[in-house]
């Protein structure tokens, strides 16, 4: 919550003055009661809504799902430097790409493996092989899970968690553990 004396912002564990010149210590806001802070005109005021920013703007407008090509005010295509369509990702694109990213950053902690076969014709591990396919996997499997999302609220709740009996379960496809950790 936030407090305002006389619609000033009052910031907590900061020291204030009132109207009348009396100073109180940066803790009193935390130590006092309610009707103490009635009592000298402070007002407790909801604080702003954040908003997740990989789904929503500042102001809590959802972002643009599907990618969008640009066009300028004549309703003409705008066009990079090379000539190609200008193209603003949409937030499915965006997440798309992060999920490669983290596979790939997964796969490259063992991308050794399959350099040592390829050149000495070393065996790569079977619990390796299994890591690294179940992340190729979970990786698409996430990836359709987020083309599957109809609107904001599903991929909300697709990035979210599910709680039962004090137990909280990723509602999303998670990747394997890592073999060696």
């Amino acid at each position: 919550m936030a407090f305002k004396l006389n619609g000033s912002p009052l910031a907590v564990d900061v020291a204030f003055k009132t109207s009348d010149g009396t100073q109180y210590p940066a803790n009193w806001l935390r130590l006092s009661t309610a009707d103490e802070k009635t009592a000298l005109g402070i007002t407790e005021v909801a604080d702003d809504p954040v908003y997740d920013s990989r789904f929503y703007w500042g102001n809590g407008t959802a972002k643009t799902l599907t990618d969008t090509n640009e066009v300028d005010e004549n309703g003409d295509p705008v066009l990079d430097e090379n000539g190609n369509q200008v193209v603003t990702l949409g937030v499915k694109s965006v997440l798309k790409a992060q999920e490669k990213d983290i596979a790939g950053s997964l796969l490259a902690r063992y991308d050794w493996y399959v350099v040592r076969k390829a050149e000495k014709s070393t065996a790569i591990p079977t619990a390796i092989s299994t890591y690294r396919d179940g992340v190729r996997t979970a990786c698409t499997t996430r990836e359709t899970e987020i083309n599957n999302c109809a609107d904001t609220a599903a991929l909300v709740t697709l990035y979210g968690s599910t709680e039962k009996d004090g137990v909280y379960t990723p509602n999303m496809t998670q990747y394997p553990d890592d073999p060696n950790s």
